[in-house]
């Protein structure tokens, strides 16, 4: 079960190819990467093993600053993630912060802006996830 307002996607590539897909998906709509952090290798460098873990910070100012300029606690939560990560049965997974529990957490309305932003992460998300068709 996931966590509250966490959603959570399997995917039929690797954890690299998810990655890659991942990346252009984002970038092919417009956004910016801001930060790619990846913990497994950081994990590595100090001598422990981690599977694939990855995050990526994305975001567009044109989406994310009328929602900081409604509450700007939410710059806490903005730009946006995803995660992906390999299990220990070698399954890949995408997950990210479902905006309408962003917004709720910040006590901000689910107007069209959390909306639209829950739909382009949905959109996002299957498109790096499943296979084209």
């Amino acid at each position: 079960m996931a966590p509250d307002g966490l959603m959570i996607c399997s995917s039929i590539y690797g954890p690299d190819e998810t990655l890659r897909r991942l990346e252009a998906a984002i970038t092919n709509r417009g956004m910016t990467i801001f930060a790619q952090i990846d913990h497994a290798a950081a994990a590595a460098e100090v001598g422990l093993e981690l599977r694939p873990t990855v995050v990526l910070i994305f975001g567009s100012a044109r989406a994310g600053t009328p929602l900081m300029q409604a509450k700007q606690t939410l710059a806490i939560d903005l730009p946006l993630k995803m995660l992906t990560w390999q299990d220990a049965e070698g399954k890949t997974w995408l997950a990210y912060n479902e905006p309408a529990w962003i917004a709720k957490r910040h006590g901000i309305e689910h107007g069209a802006g959390v909306e639209a932003m829950s739909r382009g992460l949905a959109a996002i998300a299957k498109e790096t996830t499943a296979a084209a068709g």
